[in-house]
């Protein structure tokens, strides 16, 4: 314990000289004093992977549906009251769209700053988005893509809920919550052959992806990337190290799935693509496996 407790230390004492004072305002959180416990979950998270490909190499795969179901409507749930508490939360203190600093909007940023450890802490839920496909054996889908986007973002999170959990960092979050609803909300819901009727957004996601199967995550991208950026043509008060930082890592998501999709279009004729799967046969129905990598790398969920 002892020798975990002068790591555990050694690590806390880089990152606030590379950083630089924490917010005071969230000292004491759940798992953010301290860098370890999402480090560990991290660490667990790959070598589950690993051992879990080895464990299922010579075993069926399961089926997992009503699991699935539950965990595809629980995140739809949270990526709701998300979504609602940062507009509220964001209006209540008068944020500007185009630069938030950090201490200005006084109770709201707290406001926010609850909402935002949700985000964090919804980043280790989603790994189990990694572990179902381990386990029903989509291997094919672990990419490394995939595993990059799920592993970077619960470490980022931490570090933005610990220097900048406010502010400026409010937008991505609520993109993503959006984004969230509707995809898991149809992978939840279209189990059920009684619903179908009712996923009224589904014809028009379908539609998009198959006009413009590149679009919709680059426009996610290219939307969080405008908004960081902004901050540095007018700028608020808000870190401008971080605002670099944060366009920086979006733009290794811009090139790593542009390479993702054109070696996945390469191999696969488009003309496959555009063939939509009956309703209620797949849970991604319509869409291409680039966008769900990208996506949190919620990809082929089938209703088995």
């Amino acid at each position: 314990m002892e020798h975990l407790k002068a790591f555990d230390d050694e690590i806390n004492a880089f990152l606030d000289n590379m950083f630089g004072p924490r917010d005071s305002r969230v000292r004491g959180w759940f798992m953010l004093d301290s860098y370890l416990p999402t480090f560990f979950l991290t660490v667990m998270y790959l070598l589950s992977i690993w051992l879990g490909n080895k464990y299922m190499k010579n075993r069926p795969a399961l089926s997992l549906r009503g699991i699935l179901t539950l965990y595809n409507l629980g995140i739809t749930l949270l990526s709701a009251y998300m979504l609602a508490e940062l507009i509220l939360s964001t209006w209540e203190g008068g944020y500007n769209l185009q630069c938030q600093d950090l201490t200005s909007a006084g109770e709201a940023d707290i406001r926010v700053a609850k909402v935002l450890w949700w985000y964090y802490f919804s980043k280790s839920v989603e790994f189990l988005d990694t572990i179902f496909f381990v386990l029903r054996k989509k291997t094919s889908q672990i990419t490394f893509l995939h595993v990059y986007h799920h592993a970077s973002m619960f470490n980022i999170w931490w570090c933005v809920l610990n220097w900048i959990p406010c502010g400026q960092s409010f937008f991505g979050p609520t993109l993503n919550s959006f984004i969230h609803i509707l995809m898991y909300s149809y992978y939840g819901l279209s189990v059920f052959p009684s619903m179908h009727k009712y996923l009224w957004w589904k014809k028009y996601l379908t539609q998009a992806q198959l006009r413009c199967p590149l679009c919709r995550p680059q426009v996610q991208f290219v939307l969080t990337i405008t908004h960081t950026m902004s901050a540095v043509v007018k700028p608020c008060g808000f870190p401008f190290g971080c605002l670099i930082f944060q366009s920086s890592y979006m733009l290794t998501l811009v090139i790593l799935f542009l390479n993702f999709y054109v070696q996945t279009y390469r191999k696969k004729p488009m003309k496959k693509d555009m063939q939509e799967p009956p309703a209620g046969k797949e849970v991604k129905n319509g869409f291409s496996k680039a966008y769900f990598t990208a996506a949190n790398g919620v990809m082929n969920k089938k209703a088995q």
